[in-house]
């Protein structure tokens, strides 16, 4: 339909009277009150004309109107769906075509007629159905997260569930293994108080036996000094080649052995303060070498520091100015151990060439070479007499050595891997060791005898080392645990944990209340002995520290690391 014939046209008409064929008359408006007044008079005139019996019937009852659905027309419905779907166009040419049609009477009853119920029904359950599947699709879309929900539970579950079965199986296995043990306990317990029994008459014994030597050796002391008092006062008529010989047979083969009860100066002081580690940072930086540093060792009395490195070298420096003031060579293999001698005039060292050296720096030579260990020398350390010097090597034994014969005079074999460390005891005549096979030993230097051993390390013992007063002894293995031994109580003290690496180094100060270690990872970790709270962390080397000394006034703290470095701290 074109938009002409679209095209509504308005037109005027005037209505004049004469066209109409009735008379109309005029009827008078009347007032508002007179419309009232004629209203009230209805209303009583209704009222009196009212029979009596009416005024007896109860009120009637007001019904409420109901509103009454009628069908959609067919155009109706037709122009309510062009409507709804907004076709405007289509619309107008709609309403033209049908009213023209209706008005020249084509359109049949039928056709005009309402739309039936059925398709307004049908088109509301057309919405329902389309709804429907709607919420059935997301039903559908819930219920398949429900499910992977419920399988992933179910797994959880079979998970959990096998895993309480598996824990329960050995929880029974471990109470079975309980029980085992305090059965196994019961029965050692009996046999651990007889061994005890067994230990302290032991101990007696050898306590009564001891006290029996002393007094046999006294007597012989008095006898002897009786004898020469009468040889002197008598001299009998020997031939002087019999005593000539007599005499070389009664020489000492070395130096005497050390006085049993010699008392250590540190025992007497009773309020040692320690030193004030917390305020100690890095001070000054040393290279001293090409290779790692893996010894160090104060003079007894001058500020003279010895250094030993795997460049198969020591050196000695000023620790004032730092200042190189002599190097040996000699060794064929990395140097692993130094010590000066108590009097400062000898230094020793041993090395991986299976030798121990014995080096006279007044004069700059080498006094002195051993060679009866078969492998590797770790460490050496003198005597506070300086007779003596301690030797320990990776073929598992101890050697003592008498310097002024510089022969063996003593071999200590137990250990059943590498002895990497050993100490004397301040002012007695014990002999620590610190081994591979995780335990740390106590000889007695005249007899040859292990002591005391000290059972509780899990890995391998790096080192050990006894406080000023010789009451503790600290030893540091390849777990980084150093351990803490009471050395009267024959007992573990307390322990400490320097980290995941291992501890190669730990050091008392001179009060015994600091602890220092040296770590791999390159750390100095500071105990405090009493609390074992860690009182200062110190890190500047880059490698890992190899030994440590703190100097005997407690002013500073030297290290030596594998980075070539050794650094005063102060």
């Amino acid at each position: 339909m074109s938009d002409e014939e679209a095209t509504y046209v308005v037109e005027q008409v005037t209505i004049s009277e004469s066209e109409d064929e009735f008379d109309y008359q005029e009827v008078s408006v009347e007032s508002e009150e007179e419309s009232v007044h004629e209203e009230q008079d209805y209303e009583s005139l209704i009222n009196a004309t009212k029979p009596k019996t009416e005024t007896a019937q109860p009120p009637i009852e007001k019904l409420e109107s109901k509103f009454t659905y009628s069908n959609e027309s067919t155009d109706d419905f037709v122009r309510n769906f062009l409507v709804r779907l907004g076709m405007q166009k289509t619309l107008e040419a709609f309403q033209a075509e049908w009213y023209e049609l209706k008005a020249k009477g084509k359109l049949k009853h039928e056709d005009i007629a309402p739309v039936p119920d059925v398709y307004l029904k049908n088109q509301e359950l057309r919405d329902l159905v389309s709804g429907m599947r709607k919420d059935l699709e997301k039903a559908q879309l819930i219920a398949e997260k429900a499910k992977a929900t419920w399988d992933k539970l179910r797994k959880k579950r079979d998970f959990h569930k096998m895993h309480h079965n598996r824990v329960q199986q050995e929880k029974v296995k471990l109470c079975t293994d309980i029980d085992k043990l305090k059965k196994s306990h019961e029965q050692y317990e009996n046999r651990y108080k007889e061994l005890a029994a067994k230990y302290e008459a032991a101990m007696k014994e050898k306590m009564l036996m001891k006290l029996e030597r002393d007094r046999l050796r006294g007597k012989v002391e008095s006898l002897e000094k009786s004898l020469s008092q009468t040889h002197q006062e008598a001299p009998p008529a020997v031939d002087t080649k019999k005593l000539t010989v007599t005499k070389s047979k009664t020489k000492p083969p070395g130096a005497p052995w050390p006085a049993e009860n010699r008392p250590n100066p540190y025992l007497g002081i009773t309020a040692l303060e320690p030193v004030h580690i917390e305020s100690y940072t890095c001070n000054r930086t040393y290279k001293g070498h090409q290779l790692a540093i893996s010894g160090l060792a104060l003079h007894p009395r001058k500020a003279i520091l010895a250094t030993v490195s795997d460049d198969h070298t020591w050196k000695m420096w000023s620790i004032t100015n730092g200042e190189l003031i002599m190097s040996g060579e000699g060794h064929t293999d990395w140097v692993s151990g130094v010590c000066f001698h108590p009097k400062g005039t000898l230094l020793a060292t041993c090395s991986g060439d299976q030798t121990v050296k014995i080096w006279d720096f007044v004069n700059a030579i080498c006094m002195s070479t051993f060679t009866q260990h078969t492998q590797a020398v770790w460490n050496v350390d003198f005597h506070d007499t300086g007779d003596f010097l301690a030797s320990c090597s990776m073929d598992h034994s101890l050697r003592l050595w008498d310097i002024s014969t510089g022969k063996c005079r003593q071999s200590y074999r137990g250990h059943v891997d590498s002895v990497n460390h050993c100490k004397f005891q301040p002012y007695s005549n014990m002999l620590c060791s610190a081994s591979g096979d995780k335990t740390v030993s106590v000889w007695d230097m005249r007899s040859a005898q292990c002591v005391q051993t000290f059972y509780g390390h899990l890995n391998s013992v790096n080192h050990v080392n006894y406080s000023h007063r010789g009451d503790a002894i600290a030893s540091c293995d390849s777990d980084g645990v150093v351990k803490l031994w009471d050395v009267k109580m024959v007992r573990e003290r307390t322990q400490f944990d320097s980290g995941q690496l291992p501890a190669n180094v730990s050091i008392f100060d001179k009060s015994g209340g600091i602890l220092a270690i040296g770590s791999e990872d390159g750390g100095i970790y500071c105990f405090n002995t009493l609390t074992s709270e860690v009182v200062q962390t110190l890190t500047q080397h880059e490698q890992g520290v190899q030994d440590l000394v703190f100097d005997p006034n407690g002013r500073f703290l030297v290290s030596g690391g594998a980075d070539a470095t050794f650094r005063i701290w102060q």
